[in-house]
């Protein structure tokens, strides 16, 4: 990581994942810092919490606030809302096409039209045509990136993301680690961690 670079850690499932994504570039660019998006699965990191699913639908109350706490995030940032039906939904198979291009120059597009989809037009993303869909235009040949997205070559490496998002102390999505190290929860948190960069330039 270079002095200038945030990791941006994210799972598709996270509704503040999608508010995160739908704003970051446009700070980054504004502040002349580099975005380095990390897909991960929270799944994992549940399961280790004794939790069957998002903490947003054990706790309903939770979840009701947090629908509309979207929504009116949504609203203030111009970013289009729609609630899927289903939340969280399977977000396997584009999180590994995410990983299998995490060193291609489509990834943010990419990740950014999986966000769309799923929270601004409220479509289900773990569609396997779903996700050809939004390759389109982004790269020559899609199935392709499909087709090598399901190697065990990328299963492991996102399975090792996943150690490694553990290993660094990650607990939620969206969150932000600075080259230093330092770690900030919540796309509530993002102007504070493009502010700790800044500062010890």
């Amino acid at each position: 990581m270079t002095s200038s670079e945030l990791e941006f850690w994210f799972d598709f499932a996270s509704p503040y994942a999608y508010l995160s994504a739908g704003r970051l570039e446009d700070w980054m660019n504004s502040a002349g810092i580099k975005v380095r998006w990390m897909p991960f699965l929270l799944g994992p990191v549940f399961q280790k919490h004794g939790w069957s699913t998002s903490p947003f639908n054990l706790y309903p109350l939770k979840g009701k606030y947090m629908w509309r706490d979207v929504e009116r995030l949504c609203k203030r940032h111009n970013l289009c809302f729609n609630r899927p039906d289903e939340f969280p939904q399977h977000s396997l198979l584009a999180t590994r096409v995410a990983m299998v291009g995490r060193d291609e120059d489509w990834l943010p597009a990419f990740c950014r039209r999986v966000f769309h989809k799923e929270f601004g037009l409220g479509q289900d993303i773990s569609d396997r045509q779903t996700v050809l869909n939004v390759l389109e235009g982004l790269v020559d040949n899609p199935a392709y990136w499909v087709k090598r997205a399901v190697t065990v070559k990328n299963k492991k490496a996102l399975v090792e993301r996943g150690v490694e998002a553990e290993r660094k102390g990650i607990f939620g999505a969206p969150t932000f680690i600075t080259p230093d190290g330092e770690l900030f929860w919540g796309d509530d948190r993002l102007e504070q961690a493009i502010e700790w960069i800044l500062r010890r330039r």
